[in-house]
């Protein structure tokens, strides 16, 4: 599933051809990729129709278009896009066909020939317009690129945390010793933690195994026996890794997760852990061990990071 790194540079990929521009038409190509818009298509498409975009926000694995109205003022709904398992976000010239296309979902049509493609092979990904809500610190919503996003968020996404590439968790700062307390509140695994998107979003199971690896902290180590510093430098070492993850375009293991151009990210070169079993460890030559976890995998060095 694509996470932070992956949804950020399709966020960021977006905002070139998407704001300022306005909606014409939206059509719906498969009814389940906006199966949790109230009214259905037909409400989906009328919410759409004549808004103009305003920003391209991001919060962890989540992203949505702000949107103005007719009228000139900023509606109280956006368009969240949740790209799932193999969800991807295309921009395509105006006179580009769909025909023979086997796996389009949405289109927008946007004003000045621009497309905006909702493509999804497993169709678990979705769009759907939220009524937006205000955050809970009254913070920023989420990240928005040069611009400072709203103190509002999509009701969907009203209970993500924040995310480590967000200014307000930045070291030092109130929230992330907060963070930090809360971690090591709860009796459970420190991987378990990491990927609980009402605590930190954004981490999903790939940068989890990295970040782990790199700070020599065996994945079902209790958080609740970790230092303060032990778990500082777990999050720091994310921070690392989907900084280093973002800059290479994402991870991708097939052509499912691609940016807005279809180009496919090159981190998965970077990989040190994860999808690695039974292949050497880069720091002692262990093999590489992979062990079920929570109905997926966790990749780990049994020497490198034994369970204290």
């Amino acid at each position: 599933m694509p996470e932070l790194p992956e949804v950020e540079t399709v966020r960021a990929g977006l905002e070139p051809h998407v704001l300022g521009r306005r909606i014409s038409s939206a059509q719906v190509y498969r009814d389940r990729a906006v199966r949790r818009q109230d009214g259905g298509p037909e409400a989906f498409a009328a919410l759409l129709a004549g808004r103009t975009i305003g920003q391209v926000v991001r919060r962890g694995k989540f992203c949505w278009l702000t949107l103005t109205g007719p009228d000139g003022v900023p509606e109280d709904y956006a368009l969240l896009v949740h790209l799932g398992m193999s969800g991807q976000m295309l921009v395509k010239t105006s006179d580009a066909g769909t025909e023979g296309h086997p796996h389009l979902r949405v289109r927008l049509q946007l004003e000045e020939g621009t497309q905006l493609w909702f493509v999804d092979q497993r169709t678990f990904g979705y769009l759907s317009v939220e009524d937006l809500v205000p955050t809970v610190d009254h913070g920023p919503g989420g990240f928005a690129g040069q611009d400072v996003a709203a103190a509002l968020v999509p009701l969907a996404v009203a209970h993500i945390g924040r995310d480590l590439l967000d200014p307000a968790l930045a070291p030092g700062t109130g929230a992330r010793r907060e963070l930090n307390r809360r971690l090591r509140a709860g009796r459970r695994g420190i991987k378990r933690a990491l990927l609980d998107q009402s605590l930190i979003s954004g981490i999903g199971n790939i940068y989890a195994d990295e970040a782990l690896w790199r700070t020599k902290v065996h994945y079902d180590q209790p958080t609740d026996r970790m230092s303060a510093a032990r778990i500082e430098a777990v999050l720091e070492a994310a921070i690392e890794v989907l900084a280093e993850a973002l800059a290479a375009g994402g991870t991708s293991f097939d052509a499912l997760y691609v940016n807005i151009e279809g180009v496919s990210g090159y981190f998965a070169r970077s990989l040190n852990v994860y999808g690695r079993e039974g292949l050497p460890c880069k720091r002692c030559g262990t093999p590489i061990l992979r062990e079920k976890f929570m109905n997926r995998s966790s990749h780990f060095c049994p020497v490198c990071q034994r369970r204290r």
